[in-house]
């Protein structure tokens, strides 16, 4: 950023006059809970995601003009990124093999002639990614419905569609139920499927908290996680000079797929310990007043298969009955939980027996207690509430009808593993991307690359050059945009937006810098004025009012979204204010039972034939969902390299490789007419690394294409990226000198 930015802008980061940090979506400190904001209230990463953005660099059309589309193809994402801010608005025509500049106009021009001429809206595709503004969401969710279709894709379909599935069914509202306070009070917290230190690196010092406070923390995870092992606070002399905070209490292990099994075993241990001390154990009050099936669901919970179980989980018996002693001993009991249990094809299943393992000793609608899906990215939570959905119930679609004078439509749209279907099926024909990188964060790489270029039109409304942008469609524009660090003059004055963490709170965020560009436009000005095009100067919504003053927006969010009442009001307060969850307020549970349900779910653990591994994919250190930035992981040990493959040492001798080959991984899938469907990434290299024995790991989105889009979670439809059956094919006995491991991931 240089000197002079970087002093202008890291002290705003997530500060009450500021704005919001556009990596993660972990809450800020709340007054109300003690006045704690440190001077320096960002991660590591933040700072990194700040830097993206802010960078000095530029793009301009004399750098398409320099590069050809085929010659950006074959550029890793990470030179992509490292190139600077997108600052014109970009065309790339059939038959061209650059981008070319374009005016605004004329490129809303080629948008709508091109929606227009569609067969149907449904022909259309709206992607949106967590970066944008509630503002922006509920204008964009707007344009669409009017348009006439409800495809809505979001990021929030390749993540957390499973927790909001699960918790909707169980307890009623589809987000967490517990506020930062609630987690850093708790005595009992289990991180399941988590990577706190690469990916929320500030839920290290909540967890801290926890620790100095008395409390226990539970690391369940194939991989040992460095932040949980023990946190070295950089904000604190005695992280810096001292030996940190060792905070997990407990480590399991535990085999990739194995947690529905050690969940359930979990419950069922409490069960029977309660029926040898009945009243003791388990909270009757609160389950015959709030619960619904618990009979049902207490008597298979009893019958616990350990054998099945141990071979399940990878953990002995010992350490799931110390876990269940734990559970017994908190009066507080807070289950957290990330991509490593959504990402499976029983992850609703599983959260749902997170939601029965709370119930059993009410710990919903309790302080301390509570279901806490940490949400990874910085407004995907926010734009949901907005409307960002392909299947918003009936109350939402009528109230924006009644509130604008429009019509618009109540068939379901597509989620994105169904937009992408429809792309290679030919239905859908142009995908307009709201920020994000569409190519690069969803499934079987090279399936969806192929179907973006079958698009008649593809649309990308991004900061910086991606993936996305070198896999055009027939004609392909780039449209740039503010981001959350630079100021937004309209028309009425400088303008805010505003966002929701993950833990419900929607506040407020001012940028500060000049912007990249004089071109730029916000997304509210870029929605707005191509919802006049598309629709035309009579539509009864006044879109103008919307670009020229946010206000306007939040008045009708005030009047459309429940809980947003007096919204222009409440996101002025320093805080802003907390959405409403009724099962935290008041043990109010909207179901269609009326009480939180209690559900039974077997397990199905997923068979792994001799000879292969599972994978999952992950993030690496230096890394924010699909940007990259750098080509190190040392939290890992690991040096100059993505493409990697980690794999316990001992599975390596077995399968007759050494730390350090070079290898094919080849990905099998068995496909729905029977058969089994392969798929292949090239050119990785071994890396001995202490993860659960049969398990591998590596980074997408290089390991992406081993995901097939057709191996996807059930009832949330989100593709299955931590569970891939995987086997290794020997490329040559050469190594990969270049790339170095350093001892740090062996320790």
């Amino acid at each position: 950023m240089g000197i002079g930015r970087t002093a202008r802008t890291l002290p705003l980061l997530n500060q009450r006059a500021g704005f919001d940090c556009p990596g993660c979506a972990w809450p800020d400190p709340l007054a109300a809970d003690g006045d704690r904001r440190k001077a320096a209230e960002f991660c590591e990463n933040g700072a990194k995601a700040v830097a993206e953005e802010a960078t000095i660099r530029r793009i301009g059309a004399d750098f398409f003009a320099r590069h050809s589309v085929a010659e950006l193809a074959e550029r890793t994402d990470y030179w992509l990124g490292q190139q600077g801010r997108l600052t014109q608005p970009m065309i790339l025509r059939h038959g061209d093999d650059h981008y070319r500049p374009i005016g605004w106009d004329a490129a809303f021009d080629v948008i709508a002639e091109n929606l227009a001429a569609l067969g149907s809206p449904d022909e259309a595709a709206f992607y949106t990614s967590g970066r944008t503004s509630n503002e922006a969401a509920f204008a964009y969710q707007l344009l669409v419905r009017c348009f006439g279709t409800n495809n809505l894709p979001d990021c929030s379909n390749m993540c957390h569609e499973s927790s909001g599935a699960a918790l909707t069914e169980t307890i009623g509202v589809g987000t967490g139920s517990v506020s930062l306070s609630d987690v850093e009070h708790a005595d009992l917290v289990l991180v399941l499927g988590q990577n706190p230190g690469t990916n929320h690196p500030r839920m290290l010092s909540s967890l801290e908290r926890v620790k100095h406070r008395g409390g226990r923390i539970v690391s369940v995870n194939p991989l040992p996680e460095t932040g949980l092992r023990r946190f070295k606070n950089p904000q604190n002399l005695s992280g810096i000079v001292g030996s940190g905070t060792a905070l997990a209490d407990e480590f399991a292990q535990i085999r990739i797929g194995g947690d529905l099994a050690l969940l359930k075993a979990l419950s069922g241990l409490l069960v029977l310990a309660d029926d040898e001390a009945p009243g003791w154990v388990l909270d009757h009050e609160f389950i015959e007043k709030h619960t619904h099936a618990f009979t049902e669901f207490a008597e298979q919970a009893r019958d616990i298969d350990w054998a099945a179980t141990e071979r399940a989980t990878g953990l002995e018996r010992q350490q799931i009955e110390r876990i269940a002693r734990m559970l017994v001993e908190s009066d507080r009991t807070v289950v957290c939980w990330a991509m490593g249990l959504t990402q499976h094809k029983q992850a609703v299943a599983t959260i749902r027996e997170v939601v029965n393992l709370l119930l059993l000793r009410g710990m919903i609608g309790k302080p301390g207690a509570g279901v806490c899906p940490v949400r990874g990215h910085s407004n995907v939570q926010g734009d949901r509430t907005m409307g960002i959905y392909e299947k918003m119930p009936e109350s939402f679609l009528h109230a924006l009808e009644r509130e604008f004078g429009v019509t618009v439509p109540r068939a379901h749209g597509r989620d994105t593993v169904e937009v992408l279907r429809g792309m290679h099926e030919g239905r859908i024909k142009a995908l307009v991307a709201m920020g994000g990188n569409f190519a690069a964060a969803t499934p079987d790489t090279e399936v969806t690359e192929r179907a973006l270029r079958g698009c008649a039109l593809t649309v990308h409304v991004s900061t910086k050059l991606n993936r996305s942008h070198v896999v055009p469609g027939n004609t392909a524009l780039i449209l740039p945009t503010l981001g959350r660090t630079e100021r937004d003059g309209q028309e009425s004055g400088e303008q805010f937006v505003t966002v929701e963490d993950s833990m419900s709170v929607v506040h407020a965020s001012r940028g500060r810098l000049r912007p990249a560009s004089d071109h730029l436009l916000s997304e509210v000005a870029i929605v707005s004025r191509l919802a006049r095009r598309l629709l035309g100067a009579q539509h009864p919504v006044r879109w103008e009012e919307f670009e020229r003053d946010y206000d306007v927006i939040r008045d009708h969010i005030a009047r459309v979204v429940p809980g947003c009442e007096d919204y222009n009001q409440r996101v002025r307060q320093p805080d802003g204010f907390v959405m409403p969850h009724p099962p935290r307020d008041s043990r109010t549970f909207p179901t269609e039972s009326g009480r939180a349900n209690f559900t039974v779910n077997v397990p199905e653990p997923v068979e792994v034939p001799d000879g292969r591994l599972l994978l999952q994919t992950l993030r690496s250190h230096d890394q924010y969902n699909t940007t990259i930035y750098g080509l190190s992981d040392r939290y890992r040990g690991i040096e100059d390299a993505r493409r990697v493959v980690l794999v316990n040492a001992d599975d390596i001798a077995a399968l007759g490789f050494a730390d350090g080959d070079l290898v094919d991984v080849v990905s099998e899938w068995m496909a729905a007419h029977g058969g089994v469907e392969e798929r292949r990434a090239s050119r990785f290299r071994i890396v001995a690394y202490p993860t659960a024995r049969g398990c591998a790991a590596a980074y997408y989105p290089e390991a992406n294409p081993l995901v097939p889009l057709g191996a996807v979670a059930e009832k949330s439809n989100t593709p299955v990226s931590k569970a891939v059956v995987v086997r290794l094919e020997p490329q040559s006995q050469s190594r990969l000198r270049s790339a170095r491991v350093s001892p740090a991931r062996s320790r």
